[in-house]
């Protein structure tokens, strides 16, 4: 491919958007562009609609094939209605919520799972080690709020305690798990160190099913992620051009680039796209709207607490 190609990348890289998720995604988007022969044009949307839709206007005046990236579904959201609007293409790397689009359009699609089937898996494994009265402490957010939504379909009885007074409502719930549904490093750490102090509170679970537990260094906190248990040949080459330490946003980074390298080969129509991801084969479907991978692997996984550099997969979907 011609290094006349440009893709602009959106990615949270400041605060007080998820700066880790953000670095990781680009990384790997990185190592696919190089392959590929695609430059890439990156802004910092900061978890920002306002100032991605700006970074949306400039990326599209600067001539870029298409657009790609995107942690924060609020963030992603408002890209994707105005991708639609401009008519340029964009392929959502990483935000889950599932209406990321309200109108029906062939301009977006997505290779990150939606929010309904990840969360669902995170119940599920949550019913099987016994706990079905589980507390919530939520921020007001549409993303956080549908997360909500989720866990009551698929949970026997799920109870919102306040960011506030966690502790005490957390005791008076007699709920057995605590969900964090809110940002980090404020005020999910806060929390967890709270909760982990209070000797009331010493056999519940603290979950997190966004992820916060990866980019905070926080351990035995299960959380999601979207890898297969064990890497292909391809995958594997990946991670050793990334690091260790690459999160499963690095691995769709590097798959978002590789899909946009087979889209443009193909005349861009995602219906016809068929790639080998560094997670599996990718190819798309429609769903509520969009153009959509159905499925990348999910797991249930933790930071070790005795090795806090390992992770433990402790539930797969």
């Amino acid at each position: 491919m011609g290094d006349d190609v440009r893709v602009g990348v959106l990615a949270p890289l400041s605060l007080p958007g998820w700066a880790a998720a953000g670095r990781q995604l680009v990384a790997g988007a990185d190592v696919a562009a190089r392959e590929v022969g695609i430059e890439l044009v990156v802004r910092d949307t900061r978890a920002d609609p306002v100032a991605a839709v700006a970074a949306v206007d400039e990326l599209v005046g600067l001539g870029v094939a298409a657009l790609a990236g995107e942690y924060h579904s609020v963030v992603a959201r408002a890209v994707a209605g105005r991708t639609a609007e401009l008519g340029v293409p964009y392929l959502c790397s990483s935000a889950v919520i599932d209406e990321l689009v309200e109108e029906a359009t062939d301009w977006v699609a997505r290779i990150a799972p939606v929010q309904s089937r990840g969360w669902r898996v995170f119940a599920e494994y949550l019913v099987s080690i016994g706990h079905e009265r589980v507390a919530v402490v939520a921020q007001a957010s549409v993303y956080w709020a549908a997360g909500v939504r989720i866990l009551r379909e698929h949970l026997r009885e799920v109870v919102e305690v306040s960011v506030d007074s966690v502790c005490d409502e957390l005791v008076e719930s007699g709920a057995t798990a605590l969900l964090l549904l809110v940002g980090t490093p404020e005020p999910a750490v806060p929390i967890v160190e709270a909760v982990r102090a209070d000797g009331r509170l010493a056999d519940v679970l603290i979950g997190a099913p966004a992820g916060q537990p990866e980019w905070a260094g926080l351990t035995g906190i299960p959380f999601l992620r979207y890898l297969p248990e064990e890497l292909s040949p391809l995958g594997a080459r990946v991670r050793a051009e990334l690091g260790e330490d690459a999160s499963f946003v690095a691995f769709e980074g590097y798959d978002a680039i590789t899909v946009l390298a087979e889209f443009f080969r193909t005349n861009g129509s995602w219906s016809t796209v068929a790639v080998e991801g560094s997670r599996g084969p990718i190819t798309f479907e429609r769903n509520q709207g969009i153009w959509q991978w159905r499925w990348p692997a999910t797991q249930v996984a933790e930071l070790d607490p005795v090795n806090p550099e390992q992770f433990r997969i402790l539930h797969t979907g």
